[in-house]
């Protein structure tokens, strides 16, 4: 199996963390030498070891935020 490289390019927001130590976050991230896509996944507290999460373009990023605005009250 290849190995799996990535440079979280900017943090965006923590969205809850776990008792162990582990923070579910928003990040824009470059996996294996892409251009950055936002990623939403849990990492432990060195962002050494991550869980299975998402990635969005900027246009699934959008989208993604039109349909929270839509469903989600104030």
């Amino acid at each position: 199996m290849a190995e799996v490289t990535f440079d979280i390019v900017k943090q965006i927001g923590v969205l809850s963390t776990s008792p162990k130590g582990w923070s579910k976050e928003l990040n824009l991230v470059s996996w294996n030498g892409r251009p950055p896509r936002y990623d939403l996944r849990e990492w432990d507290a060195e962002h050494q070891k991550m869980a299975k999460g998402i990635t969005l373009s900027d246009e699934e990023a959008k989208l993604l935020r039109d349909f929270l605005v839509s469903e989600i009250p104030r």
